[in-house]
């Protein structure tokens, strides 16, 4: 039994991939979208011509039933591959899950009651695993939480300066994000620098629609820009990041706008879109070289408070080793990659310019020849992260 499946179920969507975990690729990977929605459609790869399937799928049962037709007609036959376990993405585990767990009906339960911690994102994922312990009921389910990598996180760093009773009784408190992302290129930052992670102090920055930064000590999570939920820290596609507290309350009072409406704006009508017209950071690119004020300001915001977050974090550590870029943006933008380091050279970080502007993918380092901080680009494998955390727990081999 060496194949994972991982599910990543958003509210209208089902996101898969089959990864053969001894020779450490994908077997096959697809998603449902639109479900419960006109134009539903399925589309599987496996290498070759996609197989595609037009809905209805009314919801995530005939959805995930209509996966494991098209693994039955354009393979891999999963039950040939014997699955050792079916790894699902979950956004919130709140304070109560620090590592990835076997689903029994009290762990769904414990994940519904986390729903108002991520309201958008934990019923989506419990509905997914909810449906596939249901039409796989012979295969063990592993929850895998994004949050779980930052329950190192210090007293100091998760604490925030309110009453108790806030704390205690409402769960408020920083729980970060990002986290299966951070444990995966951390650990690979580790590798590229033949060092155990242990011994390696880092900063990682996962820079996609949503952005956060991490400081990593020893392979521990130390501090972490997202808050409770993901939108505090840095500018986003869509998110505002960082803002005065009390804006709530004034746009209440003075442009009658129900907290409610206020959220929803900072969380999806905010961040590079606000500013700039868009949240694709190549628009965004596309619109500044076009001369547009707004674009050229959402720049500019984007990468101060990359870099204030960097100046941050090294604060925190009181060393960086390295300096980590993953994610679409962080992975892909080369411009992105030397604003925020511009003016850092006093902190050990610098670009090569060569190295950094090359046309490359995979992991690579883009600080010049012997820089007292590696400045590298990891590309990001969440899914990838999933399947070892589910194996290793259900069978004891980990990647």
């Amino acid at each position: 039994m060496s194949h994972v499946l991982v599910v990543n179920s958003g509210s209208s969507s089902i996101k898969y991939r089959l990864l053969d975990m001894v020779r450490r690729r994908p077997g096959a990977s697809g998603s449902v979208q639109r479900i419960g929605e006109d134009g539903a459609e399925l589309v599987h790869h496996t290498g070759g011509e996609p197989l595609t399937r037009s809905g209805p799928f009314p919801d995530h049962e005939a959805g995930l039933r209509a996966v494991l037709d098209a693994f039955a007609e354009a393979g891999p036959d999963l039950a040939q591959v014997e699955l050792a376990a079916v790894g699902h993405r979950v956004v919130h585990g709140g304070a109560r899950f620090s590592r990835p767990v076997v689903v029994d009906d009290a762990v769904l339960d414990t994940v519904a009651e986390l729903a108002p911690l991520a309201p958008l994102h934990n019923p989506a994922n419990l509905e997914g695993i909810r449906v596939g312990r249901k039409v796989l009921p012979d295969v063990p389910h592993v929850a895998v939480f994004d949050t779980a990598f930052h329950q190192t996180l210090p007293e100091t760093a998760y604490t925030y300066a309110v009453p108790d009773s806030w704390r205690a009784e409402h769960g408020v408190r920083r729980y970060g994000f990002h986290g299966t992302s951070c444990a995966y290129v951390s650990r690979r930052a580790a590798e590229w620098l033949d060092a155990e992670p242990a011994d390696v102090d880092s900063i990682v920055l996962h820079l996609g629609n949503g952005a956060s930064a991490t400081a990593v000590a020893g392979g521990r999570s130390v501090d972490t820009s997202m808050g409770m939920t993901p939108l505090e820290g840095l500018v986003m596609g869509t998110r505002s990041g960082d803002v005065d507290p009390s804006v709530p309350g004034y746009l209440e009072r003075t442009a009658g706008l129900a907290p409610g409406d206020v959220d929803a704006v900072l969380n999806r009508e905010s961040g590079l879109l606000a500013l700039s017209g868009a949240n694709d950071m190549r628009e965004v690119w596309r619109r500044a070289d076009a001369g547009e004020h707004g674009a050229q300001l959402a720049l500019d915001l984007y990468c101060h408070r990359l870099r204030k977050y960097i100046g941050a974090y090294t604060a925190v550590l009181g060393r960086v080793d390295a300096l980590v870029f993953t994610a679409g943006v962080g992975e892909n933008d080369a411009r992105i990659r030397e604003r925020a380091l511009a003016g850092l050279e006093h902190l050990g970080l610098a670009l090569d310019p060569e190295r950094n502007a090359a046309v490359a993918s995979g992991e690579r380092e883009v600080s010049p020849e012997g820089a007292d901080t590696a400045v590298l680009v990891v590309p990001t494998d969440e899914e990838l992260e999933i399947a070892d955390e589910a194996l290793e727990l259900t069978t004891g081999r980990g990647g």
